[in-house]
């Protein structure tokens, strides 16, 4: 689980909700009408925006950003040395039922496997690789949309309070929830936006690049693998995909 997303949602919201409190009655920040403009605005616009099965899968994505594991780029590279040392000395065929941390990499090695050619090999993994990469972009632009469209129903949401203030100003009793309205959708949509729709799509942006990494040290191993390189060679170059200090670490 990533305490990193979990801390930083809860604790914004928390300072915003302490703030509140603080204030004085936090029963005035809640207010039906503006969270039906701007939470019910907001889901049914970005409805529009996407396919109906890539938004009804929402929840199933929005559970990366908390759930997730990434397999470490060192440990990937520490077992494609393994494997090209077992194939060094028994052959592609030694790796038939091996067993590894990456399902990329274990399609990847039934490829090599099965005596495919190094271009069809690359093809493969470089089109599944892209297939992966499309589905997280999708995924990341479903909430940035929610965060682009979160404040504009908020600001809708304002207009349709002072519209509604404006109109019975001989009212004394309807300008505050009028107002309240106005202020609250405003307040709604910058909270969505800024402390939960915004910080998902960076996350699941993050997660794709981690993805993405290892996806391209994992082919680059493979095809040096089946190209008979040396595992030491092997294992120097994908080094390069690790940061500087990590990669002094390692040698």
């Amino acid at each position: 689980m990533d305490i990193a997303t979990l801390i930083g949602m809860l604790g914004a919201l928390g300072l915003v909700v302490a703030a509140m409190v603080i204030g004085g009655d936090v029963m005035v920040f809640v207010n039906p009408p503006s969270l039906l403009i701007v939470v019910g605005g907001t889901l049914f616009a970005v409805l529009s925006k996407f396919p109906l099965g890539q938004y009804l899968g929402l929840g199933k994505v929005a559970g990366k950003a908390f759930m997730f594991k990434s397999v470490p780029p060192e440990e990937i590279i520490a077992e494609t040395v393994e494997m090209a040392d077992a194939a060094r000395k028994g052959g592609l065929l030694s790796l038939e039922d091996k067993q590894v941390s990456s399902d990329f990499m274990q399609r990847g090695i039934q490829l090599l496997v099965d005596g495919h050619d190094p271009d069809i090999v690359k093809t493969l993994l470089k089109k599944e690789m892209k297939q992966t990469t499309d589905r997280h972009a999708s995924s990341i632009n479903l909430f940035k949309a929610m965060g682009d469209v979160a404040p504009a129903m908020g600001m809708i949401g304002t207009l349709v309070g002072l519209v509604q203030m404006l109109s019975n100003m001989s009212d004394p009793k309807s300008i505050g929830p009028a107002m309240a309205v106005a202020l609250l959708t405003t307040l709604y949509g910058a909270i969505i936006a800024t402390i939960i729709a915004l910080p998902m799509a960076d996350k699941l942006s993050a997660r794709k690049d981690e993805e993405e990494l290892n996806q391209s040290l994992i082919i680059d191993g493979l095809l040096a693998i089946q190209a008979g390189q040396n595992p030491r060679v092997i294992e120097q170059m994908l080094k390069n995909y690790l940061p500087e200090k990590k990669r002094g670490a390692e040698a």
